[in-house]
């Protein structure tokens, strides 16, 4: 924390120090206070965006009116996203469904670092409140980082021209347990040290409560060997900071930002199994305590100076990100009916407790360069570079398992933990030149270039070097006033999973087989291409449609080895390679606009709705990528009522189902739908108060495991187990008020 708040007052001193010239009108118009609080009176839509690569734009006003309480819930309303979470949970973005690796999270159009081993970054992670809009890219330009199969999701922070004056938001939350939780945020900006300054700040309480319940027969159809009922409680609490300050200096303009993010989490498993279904004492199998405690830091630090020079726009940028996660789990379970003795006498104890240490740091640096080539063409071009250092600790302890007699004498003491440590730290270097041309011909304006990406990593003192040439290109043209078309097509790259390039052996990772990583992984890379049309309606409104293909290639899955793993016969060391190709293609539609041609322009309206597809080859056949939706939808409106200064909303989402197939085991997940609602109604003339709901359908996910001993079995389908569990949770109801200042 010491070295975090160094760096913030390293990054802020200069512009305190500087000889600050006056500062000039900006040519942002901030928004007030006051009209960034009061929405009452007209619907928000998304916006039509100028840019040439597909994007779809979202300002804050188009969620904040649910009151989302993380940039993931804001998420759900948006097309083509998906989540493999649980119920209430909404953490990795798999935009088009692909796994969360596949999509690049950029904020302020930088990359920032998560604690996924696939590089993915939990969006949960960031409150709702410091955010100003959404973009959904999706499509690749030369000009930023071409991990973006999926294409990227960039969360456009407030910076200090957003906001002219201040606002509070507090408020309760009710959850589906009974608790209740609190929430608050403040936000200020206005002129300050000859500039432009935005300061924010949140707290908000976390609260998640499932119920699980699991069935398990030898086979589908068969007997029902044991039941599982289980409770998962998920409670914490988020605190935030952020700021931007922007002032104009030596003929530039010099931007600085910070923020910080704290997560505070436990998550508390507790469950129960009996054997035959039959949910008694008499047929208790186990008792199991499960609690992992959780702390998250992450921080983000950017500079950016841009001057007039050389003819054109130079922009020099110095960020600094940190990811810094804590996790201590301990694991209790007590086993019955080991011989003919029922409850309550234990037959076997076994402890287990874990503690892991994730520190990720990256450096970023980049020099670029815009001028105009002619009247109507421009050249961009430049070199980004970041240097990443990954350290990941676990302090294991040795199982404790012991017998305990089945008499009425207190449990034998339980044996001190032995802990046995595993590092393993990561380095990766990426340096990446770019040049890109775009133009504007009449109706058509477009965009060309080539980006080079360089990366050389060490992992456990592995070298694994690769470079990868990524064209890309998009064009828009203008086909009357309302219609427009937009094309573009590019390369882009999947880097290979941290944990996939570790070269240990790790036991009974996958089931009764070991997992033994690949150092030499390739990275996976895709051609893909976009095509869309969308339409003006009225003066706020449009419509979209957009098809899309990706071709990816070197897809990385799962191999067996065909050694024996540590289990002895029967058993494999698992490892993972580069093999084949796969294809994922859909249809995208969007459509936000009021209801002013029924004379109701106090209406409006949105729907989302994404078809998804894909094809892989594996030893079983073909399959989709794995856990991939089949489609995604979300519709709702909002109602204004001037007259009382209030309005009303719903929106619903129903997300298809997902199928998942790896080594041994293939699962296939069903989710129900999730119904949100809100009442506003502004109080005076600077406050508002909202009362929103979500999950009033008590929405389930549902799965159903498919498990067997090894992969010759898979294939006959002799089931090793064959599992149903259904996860539920209930509404989540939050009254908060916003008051301006």
């Amino acid at each position: 924390m010491r070295k975090s708040i160094l760096l913030l007052g390293a990054a802020f001193l200069p512009c305190i120090l500087a000889d600050v010239a006056v500062a000039q009108d900006a040519p942002q118009t901030p928004t007030s206070a006051l009209a960034e609080v009061i929405v009452t009176g007209r619907p928000v839509f998304r916006n039509r965006t100028d840019d040439v690569v597909p994007t779809l734009s979202y300002d804050l006003e188009y969620f904040q009116r649910f009151e989302p309480l993380t940039v993931g819930d804001a998420l759900r309303r948006v097309p083509s996203v998906t989540f493999l979470s649980d119920v209430l949970e909404s953490d990795g973005v798999r935009l088009r469904g692909l796994d969360a690796g596949y999509t690049q999270i950029l904020i302020n159009g930088e990359r920032v670092p998560g604690g996924g081993d696939d590089r993915s970054f939990f969006v949960d992670r960031i409150p709702a409140e410091l955010i100003e809009r959404v973009e959904v890219v999706r499509s690749s330009s030369a000009n930023r980082s071409g991990d973006a199969v999926a294409g990227a999701i960039n969360i456009v922070l407030r910076d200090a021209y957003t906001l002219d004056g201040g606002y509070i938001r507090g408020g309760a939350i009710l959850f589906p347990d009974d608790e209740v939780g609190g929430t608050f945020g403040a936000v200020y900006g206005g002129q300050a040290l000859g500039g432009r300054l935005l300061v924010g700040a949140s707290v908000q309480d976390r609260r998640n409560p499932k119920d699980k319940y699991s069935q398990r027969f030898d086979r589908p159809g068969g007997t029902l060997d044991n039941t599982e009922v289980q409770t998962d409680v998920r409670s914490g609490t988020d605190y935030s900071f952020n700021a931007d300050y922007q002032v104009d200096v030596g003929g530039g303009e010099l931007s600085l930002s910070g923020v910080f993010v704290r997560t505070e989490r436990l998550q508390d498993e507790d469950s129960i199994e009996y054997r035959g279904g039959r949910e008694q004492n008499a047929d208790l199998l186990t008792i199991n305590d499960n609690n992992v405690d959780i702390e998250t830091d992450n921080l983000s630090l950017r500079g950016r100076y841009e001057i007039d020079m050389l003819g054109g726009e130079t922009r020099f940028k110095l960020g600094y990100a940190s990811f810094d996660d804590h996790q201590s789990e301990f694991e209790n379970e007590a086993e019955y009916l080991r011989d003919a003795i029922a409850f309550p006498d234990e037959d076997r104890f076994t402890a287990d407790f874990e503690i892991r240490d994730l520190q990720d740091e990256e450096w970023s640096g980049a020099l670029e360069h815009t001028r105009p080539l002619n009247e109507t063409t421009e050249i961009e071009f430049g070199v980004q570079a970041v240097q990443k250092d990954r350290e990941s600790i676990t302090d294991l302890a040795t199982r404790i398992r012991f017998t305990v007699p089945n008499t009425p004498a207190p449990r034998p003491v339980q044996p001190a933990f032995v802990f046995t440590q595993g590092t393993y730290a990561i380095e990766e270097t990426r340096i990446d030149p770019y040049v890109m041309l775009s133009g504007e011909t009449g109706a058509l304006k477009w965009e060309a270039g080539l980006r080079y990406e360089t990366t050389d990593t060490t992992i456990a003192g592995i070298d694994n070097d690769y470079a990868e040439l990524l064209p890309s290109a998009s064009l828009r043209y203008t086909l009357n006033d309302t219609d427009r078309l937009i094309v573009s097509a590019g390369r882009t790259i999947r880097r290979p999973k941290f944990n996939d390039l570790a070269p240990g052996t790790l036991e009974e990772e996958r089931g009764d087989n070991d997992f033994r990583g690949n150092p030499l992984l390739e990275p996976e890379t895709a051609w893909g291409a976009d095509v869309g049309i969308e339409r003006r309606l009225g003066l706020d409104g449009v419509v979209g449609l957009n098809v899309f293909y990706r071709d990816v290639t070197n897809l990385i899955e799962d191999v067996n080895t065909g050694l024996q793993g540590s289990g002895g016969a029967g058993t494999f060391i698992e490892s993972i390679d580069n093999v084949g190709d796969g294809q994922v293609y859909g249809v995208e539609f969007d459509l936000s606009t009021s209801l002013t041609f029924a004379g109701m322009e106090n209406t409006g309206v949105f729907l989302n709705a994404s078809w998804l597809d894909s094809k892989v080859e594996d030893v079983l056949g073909e399959r989709r990528f794995n856990d991939q939706s089949d489609y995604v939808v979300n519709v709702g409106f909002t109602h204004d009522i001037p007259t009382w200064q209030a309005a009303f909303g719903a929106t619903y989402r129903k997300q298809g189902d997902a199928f998942g197939r790896v080594y041994a085991e293939e699962v296939t997940t069903s989710y129900g739908a999730d119904l949100e609602v809100f009442l506003e109604k502004r109080l005076f003339d600077n406050a508002v108060v909202r009362l929103t709901a979500i999950n009033l359908l008590d929405s389930a996910k549902d799965e159903v495991f498919d498990k067997f001993a090894d992969q010759d079995d898979q294939i006959a389908r002799n089931y090793d187990e064959y599992e149903l569990e259904t996860e539920t949770a209930g509404p989540v109801v939050q009254l908060v008020m916003r008051l301006a200042f």
